[in-house]
This record gives structure tokens, sequence and C-alpha cells, in this order.
């Protein structure tokens, strides 16, 4: 016996109909969730959605960026009146979020549910990426080297695509992209600090995250000791250390939110 002229046989005709009626809405219900789940994916990137909209698209993203490129200009002449005849005066950049803007590429990441702070595609960027420049940026560099400052690129880029980052460099416009004065990859920040303070004197660092000031600070710190690091050298910020806003991506992206005080019952 079938299974519905089995339901007849025991309830009658009235509650097959209305077994039947439910049995097909079950289903109607059950592939509609399939068709739904099948249209939508889980993508863990997404969490970056928004600092990173903030560092493309707002207008206060370029404002700050242009503030932080006026105080070292500020900075830079002040020191360039106050040592008129000093001949070996350096200042130590950083790359990308600091004078390259990568954000079109992290974008890209996203919209394909890449998280990219895992850095999976950053290699092939490096070598075809078409970079854009941080706001104010040129202006500041060509003001020091037409001031006979040298201008040392300290990123953390790899050697293997240091010719296409010097063509990125140059396709720019960027001054003094040369290979003597972009330091990649491969021995730590501060050291390549310290090989360039050996015959210059370095009066401004710019950069985007803490290690591009001093090896005080590194990405395997945590929060509280980043913030004692800052209270630390609070009185170099703005004076010979010069920070850029980067919202994409830095050792905070992995700290936990910190909620408000809920009031006790």
């Amino acid at each position: 016996m079938q299974y519905t002229q089995l339901i007849s046989h025991m309830f009658g005709t009235r509650f097959k109909s209305c077994f039947m009626l439910l049995l097909t809405g079950t289903l109607c219900i059950s592939a509609h969730a399939d068709l739904s789940m099948q249209g939508t994916t889980i993508c863990a990137a997404k969490a970056y959605e928004m600092s990173l909209k903030y560092q493309q698209q707002s207008a206060e993203i370029q404002a700050l960026q242009l503030q932080a490129y006026q105080i070292a200009t500020l900075r830079l002449q002040h020191i360039l009146d106050r040592s008129p005849k000093v001949k070996n005066l350096a200042i130590v950049i950083d790359l990308d979020e600091t004078v390259l803007d990568n954000s079109d590429f992290l974008v890209s990441n996203i919209q394909h549910c890449i998280d990219y702070t895992e850095w999976t595609t950053w290699s092939e960027w490096e070598k075809n990426g078409q970079p854009k420049l941080i706001a104010g940026s040129l202006d500041f560099l060509n003001f020091a080297s037409q001031h006979q400052v040298a201008i040392f690129y300290v990123s953390d880029r790899s050697e293997q695509y240091r010719a296409a980052t010097l063509n990125s460099l140059k396709r720019l416009g960027l001054p003094q992209a040369s290979n003597d004065h972009v330091l990649l990859y491969g021995k730590s920040k501060e050291q390549r600090r310290q090989s360039i303070a050996q015959n210059h004197q370095i009066v401004l660092l710019i950069g985007d995250t803490l290690h591009d000031f001093s090896q005080d600070f590194n990405q395997q710190q945590s929060k509280r000791e980043r913030q004692a690091m800052i209270e630390k050298n609070q009185s170099r910020f703005g004076q010979d250390w010069i920070m850029l806003p980067n919202t994409s991506y830095g050792a905070w992206s992995k700290d936990a939110f910190t909620e408000m005080d809920r009031p006790e019952n």
C-alpha cells in the first residue's frame, strides 16, 4: 500500500488533503532555504569593509594625510632654518599607506572574499600593481629633495620585486627613487635605519605603523604594551616622528573590541 493510501485508510480523505498540503509547504520552504543559502557566502574578510571604506573613501582621511605632511614640512623647514649649514640631513619614510595608496588592491581582495591581512595575494600586487599616491606625500618629498635632504624609502616590500617597486616610485614621480635610497625587506627596519645613520643625520621618521619609528614597537606586543610605549614617546610625535593614519590593517586588527561597562542590577 502506498504511503498516501495508508494515510487515507487510517485517517480519512479530509485528513489526507490537509497532510498533503502541509507536506508540500514544508518541501517548498526547504527548497527556498537551500536556494537562499546557495546565494549567501559567509565572508570573514567583510569584517574589514567599514575600516577600508573609511581609508579609501573618506575626505577625513585625505585631510589627515595632508595634515601629517604639512606638519612634516613645517618641522623640516624649522630644522633647515636652525641648521642651514648641515649637509647630511636625511628623512626615513615608509612606503605602503605612507607614500603609496594600495586601497584599490585591498578593496579587490574583499570583493573576492580574500582576507588581505593574510597577504596571500600581495606578491602579485608588488609585481604588477598600480598604487596611487597618498595625499600630500609628493609635495613634501619634493620639498625635502629641493632642499638637499636625503630621502630613504624604508619598506618591507620584497627584494624579489625591487625592480617593480622602483618602477612604481618612478612612475609616480617620487624623488631620489634609486637603488641606494630604497631599502627593502631583509634586515629589520631598525638595522636599516642604523645603516642610514652611519652617514646621515636622520631628522624625520614618517610611517603608518609604530615599528616605522622604533624597535621598541613590534607586532607581538599587546595593545596595552603598545599604548605604554606611545606614552613613553609621546613628545616625539609631531616632532621627529610623523604618523600617517591607516585604518586598513595593522597589529590592532586582531585585537578584540572593548565593550562598555554595564550597570549592575
